[in-house]
């Protein structure tokens, strides 16, 4: 039987040629080119030679060392390759590690996979705030495989009839958070946060808890003698609201318009996908009248309808203005409904449901009408937007 046990602390000490230095039994002592030491246990199995790392010999003594290659020899008595019995503690080990990953620190690592993709970067703080102060306190320790279905509700039910929209959405987000963890192995199973056939089953209905709420709006019939006041009124945030609605836009695409985003000779606005909640860019015609109005501004700064310090209006600017008009009873983003109603009421003879629709950048709902209907209808929307700045602008 070859002899064990050669090497010595100090023989380990004055091993400095680099090679390999046997202790017996498999068990050897890897100098390297610089120097270093390390563990190395050599054995053959099925007629291969086999190499095994046992560590760094500056961690690992010689006397661990010697007890790594006994264990390794035994493993070979009993016909088995110590290599492969590594790879499969390590992978059972790694599995054990993924089911003890938090729901919080899946939700992390949700949140870091997606912000990229996420044009708002409020996105994230809505997220990260919501999880926060809903879910985390519940199950925000907790391993994300022990995450189920009663532990879901009890996160939603405080909520849920009497703040629905927050609990529609942060289900919404707990169910994402879970097929991430799903897929990246933390977690098996069906996903509990999931609605329709399941949760469906033991919450309301959202739309029966609180009901679709419109943004009041202004009787497109008012429009014109609404707009005869309003050019009354001086200041920035009067003629933001104006364009806004002769061009049927949302107020925070009105606010960041900039001069450069308008060809005032091919009569377009044409907004960026980035401003735009879609994420798609959206032409806008122009009306004279629209134009008009732009071409009575001054142009101090690149944007359209600057604020204090050439900053963007805020969202309150234009709302104040309505409080001087003491239209309490109607809100900005409302003008838009007021042009689709007068579209279905008023121009519906002349004008499709798509054409509309795209003049409010709204997609399709149907996603077969969407494909066969690509184009964004540009020319169709330059007589449709015509048509609604002459009524807004028609003599009351």
């Amino acid at each position: 039987m070859a002899q064990i046990n050669r090497l010595t602390v100090l023989g380990m000490r004055q091993a400095r040629r680099p090679g390999y230095y046997a202790d017996g039994g498999g068990l050897q002592l890897q100098v390297s080119a610089t120097g270093t030491q390390s563990w190395v246990f050599r054995y053959r199995r099925a007629g291969k030679r086999h190499e095994m790392g046992l560590g760094s010999a500056q961690v690992v003594g010689l006397a661990r060392a010697r007890e790594l290659a006994r264990a390794c020899r035994l493993l070979l008595l009993e016909g088995r390759d110590p290599l492969t019995e590594r790879k499969q503690a390590r992978a059972m080990q790694a599995a054990q590690q993924s089911r003890r990953m938090t729901f919080d620190q899946c939700a992390a690592g949700y949140i870091q996979a997606h912000q990229g993709g996420w044009r708002n970067p409020k996105h994230v703080a809505q997220w990260k705030n919501t999880l926060a102060t809903y879910a985390s306190p519940v199950i925000g320790a907790l391993p994300v495989a022990d995450v189920d279905t009663a532990l879901v509700v009890k996160v939603l039910a405080p909520i849920w009839n009497t703040k629905n929209e927050t609990a529609t959405r942060l289900r919404g987000r707990i169910e994402s958070i879970l097929d991430w963890a799903t897929v990246s192995s933390f977690r098996e199973g069906e996903n509990p946060a999931r609605w329709r056939g399941h949760l469906d089953n033991l919450l309301a209905n959202p739309s029966k808890v609180a009901p679709v709420k419109n943004h009041p709006a202004l009787p497109w019939r008012e429009t014109a003698a609404f707009m005869m006041e309003l050019r009354r009124r001086e200041g920035v945030s009067a003629r933001a609201m104006e364009f806004a609605i002769l061009t049927a836009a949302r107020s925070g695409e009105v606010r960041g318009a900039t001069w450069a985003e308008v060809d005032l000779k091919a009569r377009l606005w044409t907004v960026p996908a980035e401003r735009m909640k879609a994420g798609k860019e959206h032409r806008v015609p122009l009306s004279d009248a629209a134009l008009d109005l732009l071409g009575a501004l001054p142009c101090m700064c690149e944007l359209l309808f600057p604020g204090t310090k050439d900053q963007p209006l805020s969202d309150m600017s234009l709302t104040a203005v309505l409080r001087r008009m003491q239209r309490t009873d109607i809100t900005v983003h409302g003008f838009r409904s007021t042009f689709r109603d007068w579209c279905a009421e008023a121009a519906g003879n002349s004008f499709s449901r798509e054409v509309c629709e795209h003049a409010l950048a709204h997609s399709l709902p149907d996603r077969v009408e969407a494909a066969y209907r690509r184009g964004d209808l540009l020319d169709k929307r330059i007589a449709l937007m015509q048509a609604w700045a002459e009524y807004c602008c028609r003599s009351h």
